[in-house]
């Protein structure tokens, strides 16, 4: 009995590596075409840069704008950059409908205030020649206030952003979007940071963090979540911890501090705005 669960589990393992490999045989020595793919509101800061990282891999790239009131559109076409607008309606939303709008089925998709890192570059430009995979992950290095972090739970914060446009979609939460893929699609990591150029200082983290926290709650009061006095106060205490001495953010200095306290902050307000979401809702009733 026993020798025939062994055998079974051998044989269960040998077919789904077989079909792993056949998978992976099915791209060997396959040459792509990319399109480089990135959304954009008010970031003349940051586009040029990004554009700048993927001019030796794109074959294309392209821009959906949200109606940007400062210097992106004159930039993006400085560089030919195929440029169209739409209203933003989420980030989720956003980004499937520009990897629709795309001209190849490959999608290298970045957010305006990253770039590749030269070792990344080379590595997408190797996955171009051979093609192996459904989609590609890499780790995102962010930069702080002119700051590096490698920790905080900050890095390695693994993005899935290279992959074949009919194999999955963007999903997750609101602001927060994530890259799924279909059931059965394969997935290879490649060498390289995207770097990623977050806030050039402590206050543009703490708007943005206003702002977030404001569309979670609202995601959250949209999916049934509850808020109350225990996550309001233990929450954001947690969060503290598992930035800063879980995931050593003491060892990023001061700005690890900043962090972890930012994050304890942000999950503060999540829940305060959430419970003042669900007393609105009970006095309209």
């Amino acid at each position: 009995m026993i020798t025939t669960q062994i055998l079974n589990r051998q044989y269960f393992n040998d077919a789904k590596f077989a079909l792993k490999n056949q998978q992976l045989q099915k791209y060997r020595h396959m040459k792509v075409s990319i399109s480089v793919v990135i959304i954009t509101f008010n970031e003349e800061r940051n586009i040029e840069r990004c554009i700048k990282s993927v001019l030796n891999v794109a074959d294309e790239i392209f821009v959906l704008d949200s109606f940007s009131t400062d210097k992106t559109e004159e930039i993006c076409k400085k560089y030919k950059v195929r440029f169209q607008q739409h209203a933003f309606d989420g980030h989720i939303e956003q980004k499937n409908r520009a990897a629709a709008l795309a001209s190849f089925d490959y999608v290298l998709s970045l957010d305006a205030d990253e770039a590749l890192s030269p070792e990344l570059e080379a590595s997408v430009l190797e996955v171009k020649k051979n093609w192996e995979a459904d989609g590609y992950y890499f780790n995102r290095l962010t930069n702080y206030c002119g700051k590096w972090i490698k920790h905080s739970a900050w890095y390695p914060d693994r993005k899935l952003r290279l992959w074949n446009r009919k194999k999955g979609k963007w999903g997750g939460n609101n602001p927060h979007d994530k890259y799924i893929m279909k059931p059965g699609s394969v997935e290879k990591y490649i060498d390289g940071d995207l770097f990623h150029y977050s806030f050039y200082t402590i206050e543009q983290h703490m708007e943005q963090i206003d702002k977030f926290s404001t569309i979670k709650a609202n995601t959250a009061f949209q999916n049934g979540d509850k808020s109350g006095y225990f996550k309001i106060f233990f929450n954001p205490i947690a969060k503290f911890i598992k930035h800063y001495f879980i995931a050593k953010g003491f060892l990023d200095g001061f700005f690890g501090l900043v962090i972890s306290v930012n994050s304890a902050h942000s999950t503060f307000l999540k829940y305060v705005k959430l419970k003042i979401l669900h007393e609105q809702s009970k006095k309209r009733k």
